[in-house]
């Protein structure tokens, strides 16, 4: 998308089910289980370019032995960083006499990988994951990491607390740490008083303990009370592996199994590429769903949680996925099929004087879909022209049909990305204006109409400072931006970076329909009624900001974006359309988790988010904003 957002994070967990040699002679390396993971990792850089982190576990470690590795970086950088830090350490064992290569740190049968980018605005090395809670027993030793966001970790606080513990933190992921760590310390305890008493003592008690470690019920226990949209996977020192997914299934998560490796990732064809494996080889994790591997590498798949209302995560098919990804490759050219009678409608049906383009590159998949949507309608109006009369056509006037083509061109190209040293605000504006580029003389001056589509468009800054004004240049007729997305209407309280109600654009047209149209009532009452229940228990809340909008089609929003985008030095007509609702879930069937663009949360901590985010709004922009004009009349 032109207007750029932060992305989920992704996972990546691999686990070894052979002897290191026999990776060895199979692929020539000692570092299989190391060299996969980092491509894993690499593969999914876009969706976490703030921090990464991995582990090792070693599974066969003698008393006395480390055997849990972990190395963390930040920065855009972080994937390189964290890998070329293993690489030093490993050299430096190797300098020091190690030869065996299951002794070198980071050489060992089970790895779990992090790209991080944050959702609650905290940075810094302590926040980049996996996180790893120690102890002194093998079985209790606890490493987490996952791509999730929860909307009542105050709740989950003080349940912990009630039990007598102290986080040191109150982050989702410090608290789901400590929640399942003190589990997994009662479990262990538990088994302890069991095999003790009957005898069992030393390393024997230690391995029945290891081997009866129940992590599906600890995982039921623990998350009983989540609230938002997750996939969490874990390790323990003894060995056990778990990967879990929220029971709507808002994050996905898939996996790859045969008899010498088990991985799981964010995306499924990154695991294809990888292994080299077919798209029906790889599984999705299911909605509820925990993937666990014991120590001896036994892999079941369990039911945690009853999946009622699965809502998978419609923005994850339009933007942050792969493309490569055979259904999501479909479901993004869909949409851009399916927006082809809006496009026709926008330019009155006049292929031959229009120009289509599409905004690099995430939007390119639906611009192949809406050419295809283009080309359906062109071919059938040949038809029309050539069937539909009694006359016979004659074989000049056939070539003159037949040759007319859909026009296209790539008139937006992305030159440059602005450098966030320069910190003048009107340094930063001039630069943002040549972020793109476009390609001269390719418009028919006055005549032609340009057609661009993208991904999806949440703040409209770069069209405004950028696109449309690039586009303004080449003097069309009239400029059409198609967004293959709805408006983006609600922030999401999952996982993605989209929290705040004036960041979205459609927001802020609605808004401005409101105080043009003399219905600023709407929003003291929206706001009242939010305040009155901000501190209801979440299952009691209602989303209110819905009536901010009902007043106005989408015609109206759309209209209203279209002039709030428009540079004021541009004379050109311009037009904005967006995706239809009923459309995007045509297209992405199965994928009904559309809350950014029509308000419905599949959780009860969904409207308690969008709630608190217009409150917030209200109080500190909206109310100030008032009090400022006001008080400008009174000083007039």
């Amino acid at each position: 998308m032109s207007d750029a957002i932060k992305h989920e994070c992704g996972i990546a967990l691999v686990r070894l089910l052979k002897p290191a040699e026999y990776y060895r002679q199979k692929y020539g390396t000692s570092v299989y289980g190391l060299n996969t993971l980092y491509l894993l990792m690499e593969k999914q850089h876009n969706r976490g370019q703030e921090g990464a982190g991995m582990a090792c576990v070693k599974l066969n470690a003698r008393p006395g032995e480390e055997y849990i590795f972990r190395e963390r970086a930040l920065g855009s950088s972080a994937i390189t960083e964290v890998f070329d830090a293993v690489n030093r350490q490993m050299a430096v064992q190797k300098a020091n006499g190690v030869t065996e290569p299951d002794k070198l740190p980071f050489v060992g049968e089970l790895y779990l990988g992090h790209l991080r980018y944050s959702t609650t605005g905290k940075s810094g090395i302590s926040y980049v994951h996996p996180f790893l809670r120690r102890n002194n027993w093998r079985s209790r030793n606890l490493c987490l990491a996952g791509n999730f966001n929860l909307t009542n970790v105050d709740e989950i606080l003080a349940d912990i607390v009630a039990k007598g513990q102290h986080p040191r933190n109150s982050g989702d992921t410090f608290i789901i740490l400590e929640q399942i760590g003190y589990l997994l310390d009662r479990y262990v305890e538990k088994l302890y008083e069991q095999y003790s008493s009957s005898g069992l003592s030393g390393l024997e008690l230690n391995r029945v303990i290891e081997e009866h470690l129940d992590m599906a019920s600890i995982i039921r226990t623990a998350s009983e009370k989540w609230d938002g949209g997750f996939v969490i996977c874990g390790l323990t020192g003894s060995g056990d592996a778990f990967v879990f997914r929220d029971r709507w299934g808002i994050r996905p998560a898939f996996y790859y199994a045969d008899d010498e490796i088990i991985v799981v990732a964010s995306e499924r064809p990154v695991i294809q590429t990888i292994l080299d494996v077919k798209t029906d080889q790889v599984r999705e994790l299911m909605a509820g769903e925990s993937l666990i591997v014991k120590k001896d590498g036994k892999m079941t798949l369990e039911q945690i949680e009853r999946a009622d209302q699965i809502t998978p995560c419609s923005f994850e098919r339009i933007y942050f996925s792969r493309g490569s990804d055979r259904d999501i490759y479909r479901e993004r050219k869909m949409l851009g099929y399916l927006l082809t009678d809006q496009i026709l409608q926008a330019v009155y049906y006049d292929t031959d004087n229009t120009v289509f383009s599409y905004i690099p590159n995430t939007a390119e998949i639906a611009y192949y879909g809406m050419l295809e949507g283009l080309e359906d309608y062109l071919d059938s109006k040949k038809s029309v022209e050539l069937l539909g009369t009694n006359d016979n056509v004659s074989s000049y006037r056939a070539d003159q049909i037949l040759s007319r083509r859909i026009r296209t061109e790539k008139l937006a190209i992305k030159d440059i990305k602005l450098r966030t040293f320069i910190a003048e605000n009107n340094s930063r504006n001039d630069l943002a204006t040549h972020v793109y580029d476009t390609t001269y003389g390719t418009i028919v001056e006055g005549v032609d109409n340009i057609v661009v589509i993208d991904d999806s468009i949440v703040r409209g800054t770069t069209l405004r400072q950028s696109i449309i004004k690039i586009l303004c240049r080449l003097n069309p007729k009239k400029i059409v931006i198609v967004s293959s997305s709805p408006q983006i209407r609600y922030p999401d309280c999952y996982g993605i970076d989209m929290s705040r109600m004036d960041e979205f654009i459609a927001f802020n047209a609605a808004i401005e329909l409101l105080k043009e149209r003399g219905k600023e009532k709407i929003i003291e009452d929206v706001y009242r009624k939010s305040k009155e229940q901000q501190y209801r228990p979440k299952e009691e809340i209602v989303n209110y900001v819905r009536e901010i909008y009902a007043p106005f089609s989408d015609k109206d929003i759309s209209s209203k974006i279209a002039e709030m985008v428009k540079p004021k030095d541009c004379g050109i007509a311009i037009e904005v359309v967006y995706q239809t609702i009923s459309n995007l879930r045509k297209a992405c069937k199965g994928h009904d988790g559309d809350w950014y663009f029509s308000g419905n949360y599949p959780t009860p901590g969904g409207n308690r988010v969008v709630n608190n985010a217009f409150i917030n709004y209200y109080e500190n922009n909206y109310s100030s904003d008032r009090k400022d004009k006001r008080q400008v009349v009174s000083e007039g």
